[in-house]
């Protein structure tokens, strides 16, 4: 199985510590989003754990603690943006965030930190040529530190990102202007050696050289481990994504980073809660096990092809 650590909250930033006990304890409980008293058992040994995605916008916590993990395969989802406080509140200057990219890529390689240029948005801070200015120098000074960029463009339709959103006073963004914005994106990223592909958009980028991104990538899990994984696609994301399917242990509304866009959070006041909630021994991400909790244990395997012959992939 594939572990996404996670979608919902920056676990790298804010819950290192917490998730380095889970998987040292080989276990870990995950809260079910719909039916909160519904828990799930997930076990987290070597032999049943193929890859670890982490999502995050500052992984600076973890990252000497790194070598604790050296029995899994993982790679990272590091978005970097050229917003300010205004948009990404918690968020280190980004001359430290790139500081701290350059130096995971110098630790684990290049092909194991996807940079995410997401989401895209435009206002009259944020004008297109704010962005094909920013991705230039960011594109520019991470060449050498990743393999890959992926983009989105900001998605208004999540439950209380719409109200975020307001503040920022966004101007309209056609489906024009999303294509060319792309296109002049791909050729930068080409510029400076960099593939580019596009999450979960329903328009179709690949005229320019941009795929649809595959951002729980078995394919790129294949390459690191040297064999091939049974995996199916998730059915469980949105039509538009190519995601392979995985397990989040994360939790919504626990990211304290603020980002106005986030859909994963929607109430700043449980946010708060949950943060204070959050003890790093235990197996839940926040809270303790409750008497009306039920656990169940989920089965869960290794995907990794035994049959895999001598020749490669």
């Amino acid at each position: 199985m594939i572990i996404s650590v996670s979608r919902r909250t920056d676990i790298p930033n804010y819950y290192s510590e917490w998730f380095l006990n889970r998987t040292k304890e080989g276990f870990v409980l995950v809260r079910n989003p719909v039916n909160f008293r519904q828990i799930s058992r997930i076990r987290l040994a070597p032999d049943v754990v193929d890859g670890i995605v982490f999502w995050t916008k500052n992984p600076a916590p973890i990252i000497s603690r790194l070598p604790e993990l050296d029995e899994y395969m993982y790679y990272f989802q590091f978005t970097l943006t050229p917003y300010g406080k205004d948009i990404e509140p918690n968020i280190p200057e980004k001359s430290r965030v790139l500081a701290v990219f350059k130096r995971l890529s110098e630790m684990i390689g290049p092909d194991r930190v996807i940079w995410r240029y997401d989401p895209i948005l435009i206002n009259e801070k944020y004008t297109v040529a704010y962005h094909l200015d920013a991705f230039g120098r960011m594109a520019e000074e991470l060449r050498n530190y990743t393999r890959k960029v992926t983009i989105s463009f900001v998605d208004e339709n999540y439950r209380g990102v719409k109200l975020s959103l307001r503040k920022l006073a966004l101007s309209p963004f056609s489906v024009e202007t999303q294509v060319d914005l792309a296109s002049r994106l791909a050729e930068i990223a080409r510029s400076c050696g960099l593939a580019i592909d596009a999450c979960a958009e329903k328009i179709d980028l690949q005229r320019f050289g941009i795929e649809h991104a595959r951002c729980i990538d078995d394919r790129l899990f294949e390459k690191l481990l040297g064999c091939r994984l049974n995996v199916d696609r998730d059915k469980n994301q949105r039509p538009e994504c190519r995601c392979a399917t995985s397990i989040d242990i994360g939790m919504y509304n626990t990211c304290l980073n603020g980002c106005l866009y986030c859909y994963a959070n929607y109430n700043p006041k449980i946010v708060a809660r949950s943060f204070a909630e959050h003890n790093p021994l235990s197996p839940l991400l926040i809270g303790e096990i409750g008497i009306d909790d039920r656990i169940t244990e989920r089965e869960v395997r290794s995907c990794k092809d035994t049959q895999w012959r001598l020749g490669g992939l």
